[in-house]
């Protein structure tokens, strides 16, 4: 096991065997390659991704499928490519891959999720990217069922 400080965890001990490797970064965060999952008891289904590089930024998450049990991907195959998976065709959701929205707090908004560019894991080698769909009936904000 290895630990490290954050500001949201506090001593925050992780296995590197659940370290998850966003070979091209994320969106606005190009430089950050490392995330752990966080997942808390008496939070679930929260998934928070603690950066391994910064200890002060963790991204909120979701599983797409607890927010729209109908969720699809649409992913784009150079997406496909990063992950290691075949373009031919879309990856199996909770067999294959794990798709987290990024979940958004702010303001007077009730809480939405980005199901337009949800992070997927390939559950095996435990690459990820955040899969920018443009095509998607999905939105970017997304709001979350408040059940």
């Amino acid at each position: 096991m290895r630990t490290m400080t954050t500001s949201r965890f506090g001593e925050l001990e992780y296995d590197p065997d659940q370290e998850i490797h966003f070979p091209e970064g994320l969106p606005a965060f190009e430089s950050e390659t490392r995330f752990v999952p966080v997942e808390i008891p008496g939070t679930a289904p929260v998934v928070f991704l603690q950066s391994l590089n910064r200890p002060d930024l963790t991204f909120v998450t979701l599983p797409a499928l607890s927010v729209a049990p109908d969720y699809s991907l649409a992913m784009i195959p150079e997406d496909l490519e990063i992950l290691g998976l075949p373009p031919e065709r879309q990856p199996g959701l909770g067999k294959e891959v794990l798709c987290l929205a990024i979940v958004t707090i702010g303001g007077q908004q009730p809480p939405s999720v980005n199901l337009m560019a949800p992070v997927v894991i390939h559950i095996g080698t435990r690459r990820a990217v955040q899969a920018i769909q443009p095509e998607s009936p999905w939105s970017h904000q997304h709001q979350v069922p408040l059940d």
